[in-house]
């Protein structure tokens, strides 16, 4: 009990660095976690995409004939933009 210091009243007003702390928080994952997790994300994209274009090839008559202000080629680029989204997301969990 001799060697406990007992700390300021002003060291424990100070908050406590917040990189400190994340740095401290921050746990290293396994390889076969990072695998299965950007795995994952790398499936959802690619599902994402084929399901997507196959479902707006399939829809393609009725999108033109509606006259909407999003026609065939935003609808593309929002699912390209949903995958890209996805893929990128799996390749963070990878090497984060």
């Amino acid at each position: 009990m001799a060697g406990d210091k007992i700390p300021t009243v002003h060291a424990l007003e100070k908050p406590e660095n917040f990189h400190d702390m994340l740095r401290k928080d921050r746990q290293e994952d396994c390889l076969s976690c990072k695998v299965v997790g950007s795995g994952a994300f790398f499936g959802l994209a690619a599902y994402s995409y084929f399901s997507g274009t196959t479902q707006l090839e399939r829809q393609r008559k009725t999108i033109l004939a509606s006259n909407s202000m999003f026609g065939m080629r935003s609808r593309k680029a929002g699912i390209i933009g949903i995958s890209l989204g996805l893929a990128y997301m799996g390749f963070w969990r990878a090497f984060h």
